[in-house]
């Protein structure tokens, strides 16, 4: 796989690194900290040696030099590896960890404590747009940002198998859903919602389950880190606002791969969806990589107006509007102009997938590609 480099800063501490499975949390860490100690839970040989005696890890690690770093790949995989991790921050301090996983949901369900705040948490998000040499807008939004599938020769074979990964070695492997039949008749169900507001009830009428199924479902799916939902924006609202949340699918790719698509589909309705699920996806990593305050909301009001994004917090207060056209019509400033005029303290912008830069009644309108690609972290979302 060829390496580019990453906006992620290389925490001085020990940390966990979270992310799903082929955003390359291995390959970061293998190029960041070549001289560690490699530990990988997915090769059989380890896990059955470290499951099997936990405790062989102090072993493993005592063996080594007191300033050479320990990482672990999966460490969700032995939950119990974590008390050892533990005592030997707490014996050597000056040894720095670094603990992989595509997932929190096991070691959170399983009662065990990530450390006691001895390591931070951080995030590997799928690649931004400018940490690539060249971006193509809509190879992203058919193939997504993935390392793992923009480094393959046949991407589209990569997403297809992607899911079945997911169900056979996250799902099945751990137990987390009793019936994987109705868990993958839920995430081509779910998959309706992504980028829109999640109805629960509608889901599990789709995928004929109960309700409470459902939204454990969502939950593995959030913990699994394959979906997220951002809350509606509330604060000094002067509107009765939504009370649902909207859900992403984290990858435009994956979810191209679990959206069917029939003779009665709109094509430019799943190819707006997977336009702001991009932006929502890159807005959350120029969050996590500036390690900002900032928060990602929407905002949608009860009689009908909408805002896609609002990014707010003491680095600054952004209203985004995202839509898939090639123009501007006077109908698509709307939900912005509503919210300036109830928050002027608000920059507007409009994203869309025109070529030019427009200025329409005091609201920036820009090219998605252009912002994409100007996006980096620890700088101004907007550079004018």
């Amino acid at each position: 796989m060829q390496f580019h480099r990453r906006f992620f800063q290389l925490p001085k501490s020990s940390f966990f690194l979270f992310g799903p499975r082929g955003t390359g949390k291995s390959t970061f860490l293998l190029q960041a900290l070549p001289q560690a100690l490699h530990i990988d839970l997915l090769q059989p040989d380890r896990y059955r040696e470290l499951s099997s005696r936990p405790e062989r890890l102090r072993e493993l690690v005592s063996a080594e030099p007191a300033e050479r770093p320990v990482v672990i790949y999966e460490v969700q995989r032995i939950p119990e590896l974590l008390t050892v991790v533990h005592a030997l921050i707490e014996r050597d301090r000056e040894r720095q960890f670094a603990l992989t996983g595509s997932s929190a949901r096991k070691l959170r369900r399983g009662g065990v404590d990530l450390l006691a705040g001895r390591a931070v948490r951080e995030t590997l998000h799928p690649f931004m747009a400018a940490e690539l040499p060249s971006f193509d807008l809509d190879q992203a939004l058919t193939s997504g940002m993935l390392p793992l599938v923009l480094a393959a020769a046949e991407p589209r074979k990569v997403l297809d198998a992607y899911a079945s990964l997911y169900l056979d070695e996250e799902i099945r492997f751990e137990g987390w859903a009793r019936n994987v039949g109705d868990f993958a008749r839920f995430l081509e169900a779910v998959s309706f919602s992504h980028a829109a507001v999640l109805n629960l009830t509608e889901v599990a009428r789709e995928c004929e389950v109960q309700r409470k199924t459902v939204a454990s479902y969502v939950e593995v799916l959030e913990d699994l880190l394959l979906a997220f939902r951002i809350p509606v924006f509330t604060r000094r609202a002067k509107r009765k606002t939504s009370v649902h949340p909207k859900l992403y699918l984290f990858d435009s790719g994956v979810f191209r791969t679990l959206r069917p698509r029939g003779p009665l589909d709109r094509s430019e309705e799943i190819d707006g969806a997977a336009f702001e699920g991009l932006i929502a996806q890159h807005l959350r990593a120029w969050i996590a990589y500036s390690d900002s305050d900032c928060r990602l909301y929407f905002w949608r009001t009860a009689k009908g107006n909408e805002v896609d994004f609002i990014v707010y917090g003491g680095d600054g207060f952004w209203a985004l509007e995202v839509k898939n056209s090639n123009r501007v019509r006077p109908q698509d400033l709307r939900g912005l102009r509503a919210f300036r005029a109830d928050y002027p303290e608000c920059t507007p912008v409009l994203l869309y997938r025109g070529d030019q830069k427009l200025l329409i009644d005091g609201i920036s309108c820009l090219p998605g590609h252009d912002f994409l690609r100007q996006l980096r972290p620890s700088e101004d979302l907007f550079i004018q």
